[in-house]
């Protein structure tokens, strides 16, 4: 427990924090790499470069401060992130490492404004939340080991079958190399692939969304191809271009909390743009197997037919269900987007609705969502890109 003191003080730095935090975070990742360049191995490079991991963990650090006085507030990040850490391969052991860089960025970004005080409150405080983290990792290790077929960290696969669903999106077949079974997942959640590429230092590890329903042998994941001049694009160019059938990668267990209720029989929409499809594919395969009479709703965007994937799947389990409506849009034709008028006409707003794709799509539909009236205890959506980390 913190002393209320404590509390104080860490709350009264959440202003200095807005406007210092990214500097500071910057700072750490740059001191902490220089220090322990191993961590490499875990951290993803292209979001280091373009800013979006310092300004994550900014955002982290900053909710912490404000939520002091109720950490309980935050739990619901903490599970979020945790199943990144997890997923990623994240250590108790690493903890007291970040911590320690932290307290040193505070203080070379904040100089004699961060006094001793101030300091020894943040080291205590990370102290409480790095516990949380662990104790919930802990949770999840535990889980993830003990179902059937289950494991931690990274275990070996073999591309089974490549499929070319798009102009941009390749789906890769994964079978345990040891021809074992895979452990049950929930629809919606995502596995690490961990990929060494000839030329490149550092081993690089990408998360992607299981794209079909549970099955007991194998996973799927659908790849978009990111643009040669994105950082991001590494692995996904690496896996287009070089991973073929019979080649193997190291895959980590389901983890993520973006998922399907199905003990739920009530409407349900699924709205997405682009590669946001993946998870929703395996949402909607599962309605159609186990509760076909759900009333259900299928929208996609793309920008053209060309980039359309899963077109033929979401044909066949729509077929499958008695109450079932979709549509794919384009958006280089005319009427071609997802719209207000589009929601209001197809989406019944007393279920639940799942949005997912680029930010810019999901604000918008999220935005015109919530005008219509839905209520946020019914709406779920993911944003790509990484989690806030402490």
């Amino acid at each position: 427990m913190l002393s209320q003191h404590t509390k104080d003080i860490v709350k009264s730095t959440a202003p200095v924090l807005a406007e210092h935090g990214t500097a500071i975070t910057t700072v750490f990742y740059s001191r902490l790499f220089e220090a322990h360049p191993e961590l490499l191995h875990i951290f993803n490079h292209a979001n280091q470069a373009k800013g979006r991991q310092q300004t994550a963990l900014a955002n982290t650090v900053y909710a912490a401060a404000v939520h002091i006085d109720n950490l309980e507030a935050i739990i619901p990040a903490v599970i979020q992130i945790g199943h990144k850490h997890v997923s990623l391969g994240v250590k108790p052991e690493h903890y007291p490492i970040v911590g320690e860089f932290l307290l040193k960025a505070i203080k070379e970004v904040l100089g004699e404004a961060a006094t001793d005080e101030i300091l020894g409150a943040w080291q205590e405080a990370y102290g409480v939340i790095a516990d949380a983290f662990i104790g919930v990792e802990a949770g999840m290790y535990k889980e993830s080991r003990e179902r059937e077929h289950g494991w931690n960290f990274f275990k070996r696969f073999v591309v089974s079958r490549r499929v070319q669903e798009s102009g941009n999106i390749v789906s890769f077949h994964l079978k345990p190399a040891d021809e074992g079974g895979v452990p049950s997942y929930k629809p919606g959640q995502y596995i690490s692939v961990r990929v060494s590429i000839p030329g490149e230092r550092y081993s690089m590890i990408r998360q992607y969304s299981l794209s079909q329903a549970p099955k007991p042998d194998e996973f799927r994941i659908s790849v978009k191809r990111e643009a040669d001049n994105d950082p991001n694009g590494r692995v996904s160019i690496y896996l287009h271009d070089d991973i073929q059938e019979g080649d193997i990668l190291e895959v980590s267990p389901p983890a993520g909390e973006f998922v399907l209720d199905t003990g739920k029989t009530g409407p349900v929409a699924f709205i997405s743009a682009g590669v946001g499809i993946t998870p929703m594919i395996g949402m909607f395969e599962t309605i159609s197997s186990l509760t076909p009479n759900r009333p259900v709703v299928f929208l996609h965007a793309a920008r053209n037919e060309a980039l359309g994937a899963f077109r033929k799947d979401i044909e066949e389990y729509a077929g499958r269900m008695s109450n079932s409506k979709w549509k794919v849009f384009y958006s280089e034709e005319p009427d071609g987007r997802i719209n207000r008028d589009v929601l209001s006409t197809y989406a019944d707003l007393s279920g639940d609705v799942y949005v997912c794709g680029p930010v810019s799509f999901m604000e918008s539909v999220i935005s015109e969502l919530k005008l219509l009236g839905m209520p946020d205890s019914r709406l779920h959506y993911e944003f790509f890109g990484p989690a806030m980390r402490i």
